[in-house]
């Protein structure tokens, strides 16, 4: 079952850098985005609160930025990949395949106020307890690129 589509693929080589924006990532299984700040151990949060991978709603960003006039382009939410089409609670429990990939539902991801420290004030407020995104951990390693179906396969 096609559930979404990714819309776009961020990552960011150490805590506290801007995230980039890429066309194409390799999910590495037990670790991660090839290159991201967690699966390099580099992140902010490394062994102490740690996602291998971070989803959000495309449609909870282009609400935020209307509602509250923060920027959320250019990865400033500070997770992985961005989603279309998918409300992200469907996920709970879940494993999906995105492209080459196999990911595995984790838990809920609230921002906390350090993404505010190095993006913008009313970040952590703007996004909320609720609209935060998602953890993921990859199962099976793969590639995974913007424009990507995701596929729900069990849940």
């Amino acid at each position: 079952m096609s559930a979404g589509v990714v819309q776009a693929i961020f990552i960011a080589t150490q805590g506290g850098q801007a995230m980039q924006r890429v066309e194409t990532a390799n999910a590495l299984e037990g670790c991660g985005l090839e290159g991201d700040r967690y699966c390099t151990r580099r992140g902010y949060w490394t062994g102490v609160d740690e996602c291998q991978v971070t989803l959000i709603e495309g449609e909870v960003l282009a609400s935020v930025q209307a509602e509250r006039g923060v920027h959320l382009d250019a990865g400033q939410h500070r997770r992985n990949i961005v989603t279309s089409g998918l409300p992200l609670a469907d996920l709970t429990a879940a494993r999906f395949c995105i492209g080459d990939a196999v990911f595995a539902y984790d838990r809920p991801r609230p921002p906390c106020r350090y993404v505010e420290s190095i993006t913008e004030p009313g970040m952590t407020r703007a996004l909320g307890a609720r609209r935060g995104g998602i953890c993921v951990r990859v199962v099976q390693s793969g590639r995974v690129a913007i424009g990507n179906a995701i596929e729900v396969l069990s849940g």
